[in-house]
């Protein structure tokens, strides 16, 4: 690579250096060639307004900036005294500061997650490349770890589109396998095992819909973005395996959380989509600990290593799946409402009917046919029994606590002035119907 003296031609500098210490004025021509140069690098030092839209912009900035502080240097040990060291270092102490200020300032308005990557790249060129010169660029590297504070925030702006995307183009029910090429696919992509579906015969299905192996993914390669960012930053290992298990909690935590609260709590969500959710949800937990071990495994930290931060992405899974489940009580107490408004009992009837009343009897259909839907969950035994069963039963409770306590509501009406024995053997043959 050409050095400082094959690209500039420093000999009219030499030529005046010469000229003034001949004429024994040679301080008259340090001092001139000093201020001008201070004024020169405070010109150097601006950066162009739009910087921060294209690459180039910093690339051109720190070009200047190297530009000067190599030619200063080669100055330096080519001439007796025009510059000393002390002139040098309080320069760079400047530069250092304004540098610092402009790069804090133009890298906030970055939302580019490959951009603020291709500017940390420049910034670790442009730190090692002073470094060579002996400047000392600690400075930097520090303001480097900022920035990856932000890096971290575009990139879990960016996630939050891949989240969103996933989860609304999913179809909320089962994967269907067609053949042993696609199951084995879908095993590689998301760490699924269960003796029982291996077993079936084709075509059969997965118990999680397409989101988990996708979601699964994304992770993985939210993973592999954040490390670029710790590349030659000169960070050990455990730094390395912080700084990407914090981001990863926060994309989890944050990002994921959010994206899935916002589906659950959709208007037209229905009981089998927040069925299938809880499912997903469930499986995705039981993966985090494979998302540990890949961390583990590129960070080369083990997990027992004092202050490894560990992953919260359980606990995203089971705040996702709690109001996955408070939604689907929520959404059987309100249909149990559509339902009551349609009773029209008579409080003065003289003769109870034969039956039990027709508003009551669809009601109970309805209940029927929602439960059977808790009974299609997958075949894996854990899941099966824990999921169907527990969220079923206490949809269960909890739609026939709603159903009793607003039939008692139907009795206690203010309107309800007079009864007859005849309402209350027809609203008992209703009481009867839903024990039966």
């Amino acid at each position: 690579v050409p050095g400082a003296q094959d690209l500039v031609d420093f000999s009219p500098v030499y030529r005046c250096l010469h000229i003034y210490s001949v004429l024994g004025a040679r301080e008259t021509f340090e001092n001139y060639y000093r201020k001008q140069r201070r004024k020169q690098a405070r010109l150097v030092l601006q950066p162009p307004s739009n910087m921060h839209e294209t690459l180039d912009g910093y690339r051109k900035y720190f070009n200047q900036i190297v530009g000067f502080f190599v030619v200063e240097d080669h100055i330096l040990h080519t001439t007796q005294g025009l510059v000393n060291r002390a002139y040098i270092d309080e320069l760079w102490e400047m530069a250092l500061s304004k540098t610092i200020a402009a790069l804090r300032t133009h890298s906030s308005y970055c939302s580019d997650p490959s951009l603020v990557l291709d500017l940390k790249n420049l910034i670790v060129l442009f730190a090692d490349t002073l470094q060579g010169y002996g400047f000392p660029v600690n400075q930097l590297f520090d303001m480097l770890l900022e920035i990856q504070d932000q890096y971290s925030e575009t990139l879990l702006k960016k996630w939050s589109g891949v989240f969103r995307n996933i989860l609304d183009s999913d179809n909320y029910s089962p994967i269907p396998v067609m053949n042993e090429d696609i199951y084995k696919k879908i095993v590689g992509q998301f760490p699924f095992q269960d003796a029982e579906l291996e077993k079936q015969p084709f075509p059969k299905k997965f118990p999680f819909s397409e989101f988990v192996p996708k979601v699964y993914n994304q992770i993985k390669e939210f993973i592999y973005a954040c490390l670029k960012f710790s590349e030659d930053l000169h960070l050990s290992s455990t730094e390395v395996d912080d700084m990407i298990r914090k981001s990863t909690n926060l994309l989890l935590t944050r990002t994921l959380s959010n994206c899935l609260q916002n589906v659950i709590k959709r208007k037209n969500v229905g009981l089998t989509e927040l069925v299938q959710i809880i499912i997903n949800t469930t499986h995705l937990e039981k993966s985090c600990k494979f998302l540990e071990e890949f961390i583990t495994n590129i960070t080369n930290v083990l997990p027992e290593t004092v202050h490894t931060t560990k992953l919260y992405g359980t606990t995203t899974f089971k705040d996702a799946r709690h109001a996955a489940e408070e939604e689907i009580y929520t959404n059987l107490n309100q249909k149990i409402d559509q339902f009551l408004q349609l009773a029209d009992y008579d409080w003065m009837a003289m003769e109870p009917g034969s039956k039990a009343s027709d508003y009551l009897v669809d009601l109970i259909g309805f209940l029927r046919s929602t439960f059977a839907v808790f009974t299609h969950l997958p075949g894996d035994v854990d899941v099966h029994s824990t999921m169907s069963g527990k969220v079923a039963q206490t949809a269960c409770m909890s739609a026939c606590k709603h159903l009793s306590t607003s039939l008692m509501q139907l009795l206690l009406e203010a309107e309800v002035r007079q009864l007859t024995l005849g309402a209350l053997q027809q609203f008992n043959l209703d009481v009867e119907e839903c024990e039966r």
